[in-house]
């Protein structure tokens, strides 16, 4: 293993979008069993140490390759794209119509029902998100587009964690 590997690299899997998530979970385990500090107690504190910073580099990995989001933005990086999504704001005329629209649909909710739609639309419109990020990386190469793409499913999440905490609140 080397600290300087990529998270793909690091590994073993494909440098690439699409991911099987119980190979990743099974990779992970495997990886940790074989650098836990426990395994390196025989050979002193240093090779402790070593090894609770592959751990530590091997959780890190894990959490980026796991969650879908994190991979796109990752993989965009790698390939010079960088998401930048607090400097890049623009976005196409129809997505920012459509936030428009889900903002005030959120402003005139009155009932659990009305909030629950707004949440499977928007769970809807994240999954199809997922489907261009996959298309723009894995098929069509195009890093710049897939970066465009993360900052919409970015705002997605975002605005799909208030219509969340808005069922909460009304739920209470």
């Amino acid at each position: 293993m080397n600290l300087q590997s990529n998270d793909f690299e690091l590994f073993g899997i494909s440098m690439q979008f699409a991911q099987d998530r119980a190979q990743l979970d099974a990779r992970w385990k495997e990886l940790q069993r074989e650098a836990h500090p426990d395994k390196f107690a025989a050979q002193g504190a240093a090779a402790q140490r070593v090894a609770m910073q592959w751990s530590v580099r091997i959780n890190e990995a894990y959490q980026r390759l796991k969650d879908p989001l994190k991979r796109a933005s990752y993989l965009c990086e790698l390939h010079g794209a960088p998401i930048n999504a607090e400097n890049n704001t623009a976005m196409p005329s129809d997505f920012l119509m459509q936030q428009m629209e889900w903002r005030e649909a959120l402003e005139d909710a009155k009932s659990i029902d009305d909030l629950e739609k707004i949440a499977l639309e928007t769970n809807l419109s994240g999954r199809k998100q997922l489907l261009k990020i996959e298309q723009a990386l894995d098929k069509n190469k195009n890093f710049p587009m897939a970066a465009q793409q993360v900052r919409s499913l970015m705002f997605i999440e975002r605005f799909a964690s208030e219509v969340d905490a808005r069922i909460d609140q009304l739920g209470q």
